[in-house]
């Protein structure tokens, strides 16, 4: 399942709100079936947010590592352009020199 269908699936505030009532297992169900019903629902939801939330973090980490080779490669331009100012400036004051 691609993320966009994934997401159009899967509303995180739900599953979180679902989450936060785990506090509330304690209540006795109407029945032991409908409890485990509502419990097998809740692990199911947990288990796609798992899913979702290891897809984000690939995802993030893959946009990481992309920045971190595009702020590589900016530095790498910028010392460049600094050892060719450098350098200019060197020629510009040896030049000032012999005039």
């Amino acid at each position: 399942m691609n993320n966009d269908t994934f997401e159009e699936t899967f509303d995180k505030d739900d599953v979180l709100v679902e989450v936060s009532r785990f506090d509330g297992l304690s209540e006795a169900p109407e029945t032991p079936e409908t409890g485990l019903a509502i419990l097998a629902e809740r692990v199911e939801r947990l288990a796609r947010l798992g899913e979702y939330l290891a897809r984000e973090n690939q995802d993030l980490r893959e946009q990481l590592a992309e920045l971190q080779a595009e702020r590589d490669a900016l530095f790498d331009k910028n010392e460049q352009s600094r050892a060719r100012i450098e350098a200019m400036i060197v020629r510009l004051r040896s030049l000032e020199q012999t005039s």
